[in-house]
């Protein structure tokens, strides 16, 4: 069987193609979807191994980034989401798919099923530490990570471009903090947004739900980085971004499970 992502796509969702594309240079067979025909058949999402939620400005960023395409899934969704994510099939979510993916309560996420879409946490606009909010961000980002993450194996200092109003990760109790941060977290090298922590994306404690606000999929070419020759210092010479969608790869069993 073959390794197979269901990607959303409609309500404003714009990254789908360079999603599916990435995938598809990992070895990962993609399947664009419009969530509508996702809710209107959710069964099908167990037809897939990973779900991929792109970046873009779902529902135009009304309310706050992410807020009603994770409403939508939510009631739309429903138990077969829970289901998917505890069979330890992937989700990803990439910048405006991490902001769903917070306030769906998938991430930071909880090992009791009971509380498995509470949300804890959440993503909104940049401001800084002393105030200053640098409003819309468009740039390329130092990265670390922890080498224990399966998701970033071979990766540990890299860049990705970030294209973002609201990245900055907040937490209502520093608990929330301190248990996301369990050795398996994407920071940014310097406060670029005011994060929590300098959290540029996050992992649930099952290791299988992952959100990040880089755009991995618009580095899997040595070309599209700053530097060409530093692009593919990492894991198997690949670009970072190539890199990380070819450890989803490794990640997935033949029916799509976390290995």
């Amino acid at each position: 069987m073959a390794k197979r992502a269901l990607v959303l796509c409609g309500d404003g969702i714009n990254c789908e193609a360079e999603s599916a594309h990435a995938l598809r240079m990992a070895g990962i067979e993609p399947t664009v979807v419009h969530i509508n025909d996702l809710i209107a058949a959710p069964k099908q999402l167990m037809n897939y191994g990973l779900l991929l939620l792109p970046g873009g400005f779902s529902f135009g960023d009304e309310v706050s980034s992410g807020k009603v395409l994770a409403v939508k899934l939510r009631h739309g969704l429903g138990e077969v989401l829970t289901q998917f994510v505890a069979e330890g099939r992937l989700v990803v979510g990439i910048c405006n798919g991490f902001q769903a993916l917070v306030k769906l309560g998938l991430l930071p996420g909880s090992s009791d099923a009971a509380e498995a879409l509470r949300q804890t946490a959440t993503l909104t606009h940049n401001q800084l530490s002393d105030g200053h909010r640098p409003g819309f961000i468009n740039r390329w980002v130092w990265l670390s990570v922890d080498n224990r993450n399966r998701f970033f194996a071979g990766l540990d200092r890299f860049m990705l471009p970030i294209r973002h109003g609201e990245g900055r990760l907040v937490v209502g109790d520093e608990t929330v903090l301190t248990q996301a941060c369990h050795g398996e977290t994407l920071y940014y090298e310097t406060d670029v947004n005011g994060s929590a922590g300098c959290v540029a994306g996050l992992t649930n404690p099952q290791g299988n739900v992952l959100g990040l606000m880089p755009h991995p999929e618009a580095c899997v070419r040595a070309d599209q980085h700053p530097d060409p020759k530093a692009a593919q210092k990492h894991g198997d010479g690949e670009p970072a971004g190539l890199q990380l969608f070819k450890n989803m790869a490794a990640m997935m069993d033949e029916g799509g499970r976390l290995t």
